[in-house]
């Protein structure tokens, strides 16, 4: 895999186990998590019509069932690991409880804009899609998770810098590998990106939901 990747020539050495895990399962994570907010119920649905549920209920239901998911495939696919190929696996992960912060971060980022879309979704449903569409595909290459940002040419680090989850996955490649320490990410801009789209998504479902319609359950 290396080899194929062009990875042999990185100054980054380790278990390739933990490479990948450190990318492709925040880059999961972060994903599953927009497309659970983004799909939870919303105000004009029939479970709202019961008093004690609400929307927040629903939002907060979606991000925890794929936090938990998340989760236990992590450790199985770790245990498994330790067990039949690498029984040092976690002892060459440097700092474990930063690199977990990286998940819940790209976690949180994700449920961030996933409530972004959630309160446009009534108002712009074909749209909503489109964009979401798009950001999950565009992530596929824009949240590095199969290169580190380190190996990259300033006018390339431009083009991906914008995308939270390029911070939290290169962030937590830092903690999880003692020879590698990130220069152009930082984990403090994902924090006051996602609070930011968080009171935006808050503010637009909030008057969304004042202004709930029955007919908006047959646009989507």
């Amino acid at each position: 895999m290396f080899s194929i990747m062009g990875l042999k020539g990185l100054a980054l050495r380790g278990d390739f186990v933990i490479f990948l895990l450190t990318g492709i399962f925040m880059f999961m994570t972060h994903n599953k998590a927009v497309g659970a907010v983004l799909g939870s119920e919303g105000p004009s649905s029939a479970m709202m019509q019961h008093a004690p549920m609400n929307t927040f209920i629903s939002i907060a239901s979606g991000m925890l069932s794929v936090l938990y998911i998340q989760l236990i495939a992590i450790f199985f696919i770790l245990f498994v690991y330790d067990v039949a190929m690498n029984p040092y696996v976690l002892t060459e992960i440097v700092d474990p409880a930063p690199v977990m912060g990286m998940l819940l971060l790209s976690w949180f980022s994700g449920g961030a804009v996933g409530l972004v879309l959630l309160a446009m979704k009534p108002w712009l449903p074909g749209l909503t899609s489109t964009l979401s569409n798009v950001y999950k595909r565009a992530n596929m290459i824009a949240s590095g998770k199969m290169f580190v940002a380190n190996s990259l040419p300033s006018f390339m680090i431009a083009v991906f810098d914008w995308n939270p989850l390029f911070h939290t996955i290169d962030q937590a490649r830092g903690f999880a590998f003692i020879n590698y320490v990130p220069r152009n990410t930082n984990w403090e801009y994902v924090v006051y990106l996602s609070l930011t789209l968080l009171m935006i998504g808050l503010m637009g479902e909030f008057y969304t939901r004042k202004h709930a319609s029955a007919s908006w359950s047959a646009r989507r």
